[in-house]
């Protein structure tokens, strides 16, 4: 997912991915550790995909900090 589609996402559907995207990767490091996994290449994608989400998540944060401050 883009981080233009993260950004439609409310804050508990944002939560929600970030949550189910470290389950997946999760899941591709045991099929790594155990051979299972043919493509490692999925490695690499999840964790950009997990810091994506949760750079639009810190931002939101700072705008919320922001906002308040002023």
């Amino acid at each position: 997912m883009k981080s233009g589609d993260l950004r439609d996402l409310s804050d508990g559907e944002l939560h929600e991915h970030i949550h189910t995207a470290r389950r997946d990767l999760f899941g591709l490091r045991f099929q790594h550790a155990t051979g299972d996994l043919d493509n490692t290449a999925g490695l690499k994608r999840a964790k950009r995909e997990i810091a994506r989400a949760l750079t639009v998540a810190r931002e939101r944060e700072l705008q919320v900090y922001e906002s308040e401050e002023n």
